[in-house]
């Protein structure tokens, strides 16, 4: 369901809704606390026709002061871990659960992630991937429509409606668990393989 209605678009199919429009919409949001404390929104960044979506959990301090998601040491983890499945930042379209940073870095509170889910659930289906990849608990709980931690649900592939999604663990977490590194790495090949196996549909027909 989508909570949030693009004036003049209310019957759009996934993918004819520019992913501009909705960070027009967002504009200088004011719907939870975060827009208080914030130093910029993190809308989003990459490619709007991406194969592979990636949702995060929040902006940090790097990702506040910029205004672009995954640019601090997380950022930089991910960056490497691309290539494990395959993809390069240019290929991935990359946004948060929220597009404000909690303070202190603290866990986004359910009234926050309310206010902001109908705009990630736009980005999707602007986006519209084959593949979610959902960094962390919120992501992942979000996405799957669960309560499960990701420790649990991580370690194979998920079919939701269109996507396949695949719940891991946050790059940042592995900077202070770094047995989880190889369980990462684990779950992005996972994707890679995914992709591989489902080459992507060169005929000019896309299915929306």
């Amino acid at each position: 369901m989508s909570v949030m209605q693009i004036p003049g678009h209310e019957h759009q199919k996934p993918g004819e809704v520019m992913l501009e429009e909705i960070e027009n919409i967002l504009g200088n949001c004011k719907r939870c606390e975060l827009g208080q404390t914030r130093s910029h929104i993190v809308f989003g960044c990459g490619n709007p026709h991406a194969r592979v979506m990636f949702v995060g959990e929040g902006p940090g301090r790097n990702e506040d002061l910029k205004g672009e998601p995954f640019v601090g040491a997380a950022g930089h983890r991910l960056d490497a871990l691309l290539s494990v499945a395959g993809l390069t930042r240019e290929e991935v379209y990359i946004a948060n659960v929220v597009k404000c940073r909690p303070p202190g870095n603290r866990n986004p509170k359910p009234e926050e992630i309310e206010a902001c889910s109908p705009f990630l659930r736009e980005q999707i289906r602007s986006v519209w991937p084959d593949v979610i990849v959902c960094l962390g608990n919120f992501a992942s709980q979000w996405v799957l429509k669960t309560d499960k931690g990701v420790m649990s649900l991580r370690g194979q592939l998920y079919q939701q409606g269109h996507f396949v999604v695949a719940p891991t663990f946050h790059p940042a977490a592995t900077l202070y668990h770094e047995d989880w590194q190889p369980l990462l790495e684990e779950d992005l090949a996972r994707v890679g393989a995914w992709l591989a196996e489902h080459p992507a549909d060169t005929s000019g027909e896309v299915a929306r």
